[in-house]
């Protein structure tokens, strides 16, 4: 569904953290939040969720709830907050276990976001058995079951390995072709925005103003491939350009904190 946020800005107490946010989300696309450490990432992610009333602004849906869709949004985020006592099928199953749908209906949720990310072979096992990345899929799956409207991912990749994090970039990509969910992205891996995101929406330094928005030209199955190489690396470097220096700034400013 199209997302619309609308002169957002946020404070806590005295402390302006976003101002004025304003930006239009298309049905189906990616768009990742970089910038600075401290400039309202999360913050903007937990508004448009629902999590956090901003001190002024708004954020709407256009159109109507697709009939499948249990939730308008839904998060996944850095840490699994999995349960070590259920199996992988029962902890996507808990998105769904308290509602108003049948049992039938409810199993099928669950083996459907289990062979969408990869997991229907790993439906009774445990999370101790499972490696970072494994149950960061699960945490996906939980995510997926009830076919939200808009996804939003907060560092979801972050607590992981290089080749952890690259392996699972490319399964996002892959799951992200077959459902149809809008997405916003938050990271502080440029490489991550250049990979996943169709645009890359660059906050500034608290108080977080949009500074600038890059679209990613490359189609997104095409990103994995050599010879787009050369232009993902520009777009890394365009987007380390343009918050290098408040990048900087704001982990000094974060140090007095």
């Amino acid at each position: 569904m199209p997302l619309h946020i609308e002169r957002v800005s946020h404070r806590y107490g005295s402390l302006e953290v976003l101002h004025e946010i304003s930006l239009d989300i298309a049905d189906g696309e990616t768009v990742a939040l970089i910038g600075p450490s401290g400039c309202g990432k999360s913050t903007l992610l937990g508004v448009v969720g629902g999590l956090l009333r901003p001190t002024m602004g708004r954020v709407t849906l256009s159109g109507r709830l697709p009939s499948d869709s249990l939730n308008p949004f839904t998060y996944v985020f850095q840490d699994f907050a999995l349960l070590p006592w259920r199996s992988v099928a029962d902890n996507v199953g808990l998105a769904v276990e308290h509602r108003r749908i049948g049992a039938r209906e409810r199993r099928e949720r669950v083996a459907a976001a289990l062979a969408l990310t990869g997991l229907g072979e790993f439906a009774n096992a445990f999370p101790k058995q499972l490696s970072g990345g494994m149950r960061q899929r699960v945490g996906i799956a939980r995510a997926l079951v009830v076919r939200p409207a808009v996804l939003l991912l907060d560092e979801p990749l972050s607590a992981l390995d290089a080749q952890t994090r690259a392996l699972l970039m490319e399964d996002l990509l892959a799951i992200w072709a077959r459902e149809r969910s809008t997405r916003v992205y938050v990271t502080h891996n440029l490489e991550e925005a250049a990979r996943l995101a169709d645009r890359v929406v660059v906050l500034s330094r608290r108080p977080g103003r949009i500074r600038d928005i890059l679209r990613i030209e490359v189609p997104v199955a095409e990103r994995g491939s050599l010879e787009h190489a050369a232009l993902l690396s520009g777009v890394h470097q365009r987007l380390w350009s343009l918050i290098r220096d408040e990048a900087a700034t704001a982990d000094r400013e974060m140090q007095h904190v």
